[in-house]
């Protein structure tokens, strides 16, 4: 039963929909393709992040106008599908091969990643290279790398002080030093300070008066000399 023109028109709106954040695809044909292995395929599509359909080869080329994987849908001939994906074109390279090595009946036409066209060869290496995950771990093992080289060289150098320490407690290296301090002595006196107190002592003896000794009221020593010395004069 022919199409109509507006049944056309809403396949290939709905196409085209499916296809604009499309950033890779891979074509493909098949002869005598069964349902129950049709199914296995589309799920092999699914389970790498993508998707398929089975495309009127027009239909196809209007519907690709303006994506991404526009190149690869112009001027098909014979029954086409297309598997199509946003993400991974590794993953889905890598499942659709899968599949096709136990499946002769769907082989590959050509391919399309990221506006560039490929061959069939170039699908087949595009399956065995590693996909977007790998290639993270791979990335982020490189990045931990060398933080966890450091962990490691503090870890280590924090064990060998603590063994370090240990060991010096073990043989009593932090208590000999303390056990053989001197005791403490009585401040010395400084020399400055002998000469200042034999200077008081001598002052202080020198200013003492004997015992019961009276004073001469108003006159000084050297005059109560001469006064004592002096002869009594003649009447």
């Amino acid at each position: 039963m022919a199409l109509t023109r507006a049944v056309k028109a809403d396949k290939v709106k709905k196409l085209a929909g499916d296809l604009e954040g499309s950033t890779s695809a891979i074509i493909g044909t098949f002869v005598g393709l069964t349902a129950s292995k049709d199914f296995e395929l589309r799920k092999a599509v699914r389970g790498a992040g993508g998707s398929y359909h089975v495309v009127k080869n027009k239909l196809a080329a209007r519907a690709g106008q303006g994506t991404k994987i526009e190149a690869a849908l112009q001027g098909l001939k014979g029954v086409n599908s297309v598997a199509y994906t946003s993400g991974d074109p590794v993953a889905l390279a890598k499942a659709l091969s899968t599949w096709v090595k136990d499946n002769a009946e769907f082989t590959f036409k050509l391919g399309i990643i990221d506006g560039k066209v490929i061959d069939v060869r170039e699908i087949a290496e595009l399956a065995t290279m590693p996909g977007k995950e790998e290639l993270f771990s791979k990335l982020l093992f490189l990045i931990n790398s060398p933080a966890q080289r450091l962990a490691t060289v503090i870890n280590a150098t924090g064990r060998d002080l603590a063994v370090v320490i240990n060991q010096g407690v073990e043989r009593e290296k932090f208590t000999g030093s303390a056990a053989a301090a001197p005791e403490a002595a009585e401040p010395a006196v400084a020399p400055e300070a002998d000469k200042v107190a034999e200077a008081h002592v001598v002052e202080s003896a020198a200013g003492e008066q004997p015992s019961g000794a009276e004073q001469p009221e108003n006159s000084t020593a050297s005059q109560g000399g001469e006064a004592a010395s002096t002869d009594p004069v003649e009447g």
